[in-house]
């Protein structure tokens, strides 16, 4: 079976690359230490810094490994290959629910770059799943599990 692929923009790559040597040359040596002074106190079986200590090493290791597969699996989209007004990742949008004066401007994303606290939403959201490959101008639906709404493309841009 194919694994699957992480679509991303090469500026969404690097930041995982960064993040993962942050994890790997920073955070696992400072646990791997908080792992040894906690050993030293005694008996672990009542140890909460040893018990603390090794869930959040687990934790580390496993966005290590999930960091790992998105960089082993990217594949890298070059929103330059799409016409101008095309919604697609490395693209920002301005849209406007329809019914409403509100404007909202997003960053299409790969999966792996999403934050909702900064408007990058992912290709594989509800909202980036309705607006990959629709132009300007167009309505389109947006299918959530609380229901349906519909939106107009406003502006599509490059992500600078």
């Amino acid at each position: 079976m194919a694994e699957k692929t992480y679509p991303m923009t090469i500026e969404e790559k690097e930041k995982l690359e960064k993040e993962l040597e942050e994890l790997k040359l920073v955070r696992r040596p400072e646990i791997v230490e908080r792992i040894k002074i906690a050993r030293s106190y005694g008996d672990l079986s009542e140890n909460s810094e040893y018990e603390a200590a090794k869930d959040e090493q687990a934790f580390v290791e496993g966005q290590i490994s999930s960091i790992e597969t998105k960089i082993r699996y990217a594949e890298i989209v070059n929103s330059d290959s799409v016409a101008k007004d095309e919604v697609a990742i490395g693209k920002t949008v301005t849209i406007q629910e329809v019914g409403e004066s509100d404007e909202e401007v997003y960053q299409i994303v790969g999966s792996a770059g999403a934050d909702a606290f900064s408007n990058k939403v992912s290709n594989e959201s509800p909202i980036g799943q309705a607006l990959i490959g629709k132009k300007k101008g167009a309505t389109v639906t947006v299918k959530t599990p609380a229901g349906s709404y519909d939106i107009k493309i406003l502006k599509v841009e490059k992500t600078k």
